[in-house]
């Protein structure tokens, strides 16, 4: 079903997209009206009773605006609002296949968490080249972190252990997630607008690449061994009986 609804639900955004900028898009999602509590709970009734993907689509496309909200708020972490608006439009569609209209809440509070939960999986992906956080608490920590991290080098020990209390972590987990945050990726390369083109000699690829493994090296001293080996071959060839023994016996 989800699947269904990915194909019904989104193909309003691709070809929105194709057509303009994200700009546009978001302009046109915040045109989308947005449902009443009697429209929302119609909607969501026929979907749960008769697997009613229309109203699938337009549950969807009603809290296409929220989504857009919430991954503005993740604007810090340097990736694509794009990206983060579709992982966001992913967790949606998840709450909507399992939002129940009997609980008592409206849609949108109950699909937050789904919303947030598919941006905090990319974010996780893709903010470092080695992923920042694997755990239930590195995840808890990188997020809570993060802004005060970039406030202060380091976290007394007090400091440690009100987070830890905070977040039900260990204090070793909260100094593990400081050591990462406050790590960065390191380039095997100086880029030309780093500023460094000129040292770029120096740059730890140069340094880093093992030689003696380099096929080009390889082949050339596989030729030059089979290039002397000819040689030398024809040179004992041309001396007489006599010396060609007293070579093959003291050097071959």
């Amino acid at each position: 079903m989800l699947s269904a609804m990915k194909n019904n639900s989104l193909t309003f955004a691709s070809n929105s997209l194709s057509v303009g900028s994200l700009g546009s898009y978001i302009h046109w999602v915040n045109q989308i009206p947005l449902l009443t509590e009697n429209e929302e709970q119609s909607l969501a009734t026929r979907l749960k009773q008769f697997n009613d993907l229309e109203a699938a689509r337009q549950l969807v496309m009603s809290h296409l605006r929220f989504v857009v909200k919430i991954a503005r708020s993740y604007s810090g972490y340097g990736l694509q609002l794009a990206d983060l608006i579709q992982e966001g439009n992913i967790g949606l569609m998840k709450a909507v296949k399992r939002f129940n209209p009997e609980i008592g809440v409206r849609l949108v509070s109950f699909a937050v968490h789904w919303i947030r939960s598919e941006m905090h999986e990319f974010i996780i992906r893709n903010w470092r080249i080695v992923k920042i956080a694997t755990t239930k608490a590195q995840r808890k920590l990188f997020f809570n972190l993060r802004k005060a991290a970039k406030k202060r080098d380091w976290f007394s020990n007090e400091e440690v252990a009100v987070v830890a209390e905070a977040l039900n972590v260990s204090h070793h987990d909260v100094r593990q997630m400081e050591m990462r945050l406050n790590n960065h990726d390191q380039s095997l390369e100086f880029s030309s607008d780093s500023g460094e083109e000129d040292h770029a000699w120096q740059a730890p690829i140069n340094y880093l690449e093992d030689q003696s493994a380099s096929p080009e090296n390889a082949l050339a001293s596989t030729e030059l061994e089979t290039q002397q080996s000819t040689q030398l071959h024809k040179a004992i060839a041309a001396l007489d009986k006599r010396s060609q023994i007293i070579i093959q016996r003291r050097w071959l």
